[in-house]
């Protein structure tokens, strides 16, 4: 996709697809997403500190190994396009998991409304990210919520190349479903692809009805190499 704009790549998707792959599993890949000239235009923007609002060494809060950096507003025009362009393609889902779920929020159809109603609630620093991870580095299990107003989906692109720029840090997901063990999944992603997945909880249809299940995501340790990975998180933050 070198010539595609991330417009053209959003509009090449089969959403219906997608929206079926997140109510059966809680996560759903978009293969090549990105170029690789855009995947490596990403990564150059790390050390140019201007580009970013604040950096978090994530050993010294007990996060993991490894580091990331928040995007300041204004984002760059490809992220900025990615948020945009997305969040009116996963509100649907949004709502209708909410609705199963028995959670009174629904999300306006623009992703200008919702941040202006995480802005009334004092979220209003952005929160899309690049994180770095070098050999020895992992990020622990964790759920990206940052204040009141959560959009329920989140977003991450792997920019580096598995085998050839770093071996190990895979993606993991782990789903807490009530009274059960919690279930493990690997997802394996090549550069320029994408996860969407479930920020928090989601639903599940059993047989008494439907009940929600809690997730969490991770990176495992990196063997070897570097590996940079973009994330799009739809709420803002809390000052």
């Amino acid at each position: 996709m070198t010539d595609h704009t991330p417009a053209d790549a959003l509009q090449a998707i089969d959403w219906p697809a997608i929206h079926a792959t997140l109510d059966a599993h809680g996560y759903a890949v978009l293969p090549r997403l990105l170029s690789t000239q855009a995947c490596g235009e990403l990564v150059a923007l790390y050390p140019r500190r201007g580009y970013f609002r604040s950096r978090v060494v994530m050993g010294r809060h007990g996060f993991g190994q490894g580091e990331y950096q928040y995007f300041g507003y204004p984002l760059p025009a490809p992220i900025g396009a990615l948020r945009t362009g997305l969040y009116p393609r996963l509100v649907p889902l949004a709502n209708q998991w909410n609705e199963a779920m028995g959670i009174d929020v629904r999300y306006p159809s623009t992703h200008a409304d919702f941040l202006a109603r995480c802005r009334e609630a004092g979220q209003s620093r952005p929160t899309p990210l690049l994180l770095r991870y070098e050999a020895g580095d992992y990020n622990c299990l964790h759920q990206d919520l940052y204040g009141e107003h959560v959009f329920p989906l989140q977003l991450a692109v792997l920019l580096s190349a598995p085998g050839v720029d770093f071996a190990g840090g895979e993606f993991v997901l782990t789903e807490q479903r009530p009274r059960m063990q919690s279930r493990a999944e690997v997802v394996p992603l090549a550069q320029g692809d994408a996860v969407i997945f479930a920020v928090h909880h989601r639903p599940v249809q059993g047989t008494r009805g439907c009940y929600r299940v809690n997730l969490r995501h991770g990176v495992s340790r990196l063997r070897s190499g570097s590996r940079y990975t973009l994330g799009i998180i739809f709420h803002d933050a809390a000052a």
